[in-house]
């Protein structure tokens, strides 16, 4: 039976995959993707169809996939990372309800560049995080400035994807700029490139610094919290559990119950145990 698979193929490892984009991949009559996305899964392509284009091509690989699923074949969208961010579900989706298309489609998740780029680092979002695309290819300067300010605001660790390019030098400075007005220069951060393929690189700065780095659009920039810091090749962002147990013995902190809300005495001594 004819189907859409988006799927996600991770960072580019195929020790990565999940095992069932791989047998998606392998079972599928037609694989539509970017071509380099493509070549990261060149051993699991035997008898497949192959449907390439290259960068800001997205709208024809979209067409391509939905029009060969109305064929009546079974088509593996792949994208790096996770189909559904920044990848190509969001427009695929979009397509299909444009036209009420009845097709079937289903999303097979994959690690995302935040997640793969992360574990390279420790534990960097281990609490509250986001992401922020600097592209402003599809979306206006001005929303990006306005999401990075209220994320640095709330105090969210950072992932920044497509950081900076040759058209694009400036975008990274002024996020930057945002961010050193809520958090210390200190601030641990991580220039990863091509988590999990050949040419990988990590490279550990911080908030004042990382700017100084040789970085492009394809690697991802995560910056901490507040709270985070840096132990010899890791990024630690604390989850919290220093304000209701000891780190020493696991005994729980005085006036602290566990499984229920943690309490503070007074909004001084709450602003204290968080920064701590």
């Amino acid at each position: 039976m004819a189907k859409l698979y988006l799927v996600g193929l991770g960072p580019g490892s195929l020790e990565l995959m999940s095992l069932k984009a791989r047998q998606v991949v392998e079972q599928a009559d037609v694989i539509v993707g970017y071509g380099l996305y493509v070549k990261l899964i060149a051993p699991l392509i035997k008898q497949q169809t192959l449907v390439r284009s290259g960068m800001t091509k997205e709208w024809q690989r979209a067409d391509a996939a939905i029009n060969s699923v109305q064929e009546g074949k079974t088509v593996a969208l792949v994208c790096s990372g996770d189909a559904g961010i920044y990848a190509m579900a969001s427009l695929v989706f979009e397509l299909i309800a444009e036209q009420d298309m009845p097709i079937d489609v289903e999303m097979v998740p994959g690690i995302t560049a935040a997640n793969g780029c992360a574990s390279l680092v420790g534990a960097p979002l281990g609490h509250d995080s986001c992401t922020i695309s600097l592209s402003d290819l599809l979306t206006p300067w001005d929303v990006i400035l306005r999401r990075i300010e209220a994320a640095a605001s709330a105090d969210f660790a950072i992932t920044f994807y497509n950081p900076r390019s040759k058209k694009r030098q400036n975008q990274i400075v002024e996020a930057q700029d945002i961010l050193l007005k809520y958090r210390s220069g200190r601030t641990p951060v991580a220039v990863v490139n091509a988590a999990y393929r050949e040419e990988q690189s990590v490279q550990l700065s911080t908030l004042q610094e990382f700017i100084n780095l040789e970085f492009g659009m394809n690697a991802s920039i995560i910056i901490g919290n507040t709270s985070s810091y840096r132990f010899r090749d890791w990024i630690i962002t604390p989850r919290g559990y220093r304000n209701k147990y000891s780190l020493e013995d696991g005994e729980t902190k005085l006036g602290q119950t566990p499984g229920r809300a943690l309490v503070f005495e007074n909004s001084e001594q709450k602003i204290e145990e968080s920064m701590s």
